[in-house]
């Protein structure tokens, strides 16, 4: 009889004005200390940046940036005779999507206060950065998918 228990995912609504899940994703990411009419307000602010900006509704665009964040490959640690190896093994859908928000969120919390005077303000100016191949984000992504293709030589430890 198997001992480990199966996680069952809880489903996220979506956010009251976009109605769309993944910006409740990105407004739970953003959350610290259980606040998050706080969260929900600066994700806001930064779509309506983006609407501005661009001229073309928000969520699209920050489905795209989201989609170019998405990584590929990723290295896991295997341990293998005493030795441990970083082995590249293919991001699964949902952790793709979970990483690309999550670096986001990094990316846009890394950027200058003297520059961008709110969260909300560097979000947008994040989101522009990753649709334009830049930006915090972007290089993580790289900095993930070249590490795996640097490791491509452990591939057959992949079990």
């Amino acid at each position: 009889m198997a001992r480990i228990k199966h996680k069952t995912r809880r489903d996220i609504s979506p956010d009251p004005v976009y109605n769309s899940v993944l910006v409740a994703k990105l407004i739970n990411r953003v959350m610290k200390n259980g606040k998050k009419s706080l969260a929900r307000k600066l994700i806001y602010q930064a779509l309506d940046i983006i609407k501005a900006k661009t001229k073309e509704d928000p969520v699209k665009v920050l489905a795209e940036a989201i989609d170019k964040l998405k990584p590929v490959m990723e290295v896991r640690s295997r341990r293998v005779g005493g030795t441990t190896y970083q082995v590249p093994l293919p991001v699964r859908t949902n952790r793709q999507e979970t990483l690309a928000i999550r670096w986001l969120v990094l990316g846009a919390r890394a950027l200058p206060n003297r520059q961008y005077k709110t969260f909300g303000q560097k979000l947008a100016a994040e989101i522009s950065n990753v649709l334009e191949s830049t930006g915090w984000a972007f290089n993580k992504r790289k900095e993930v998918e070249k590490m795996a293709d640097a490791n491509k030589a452990f591939a057959h430890f992949r079990w």
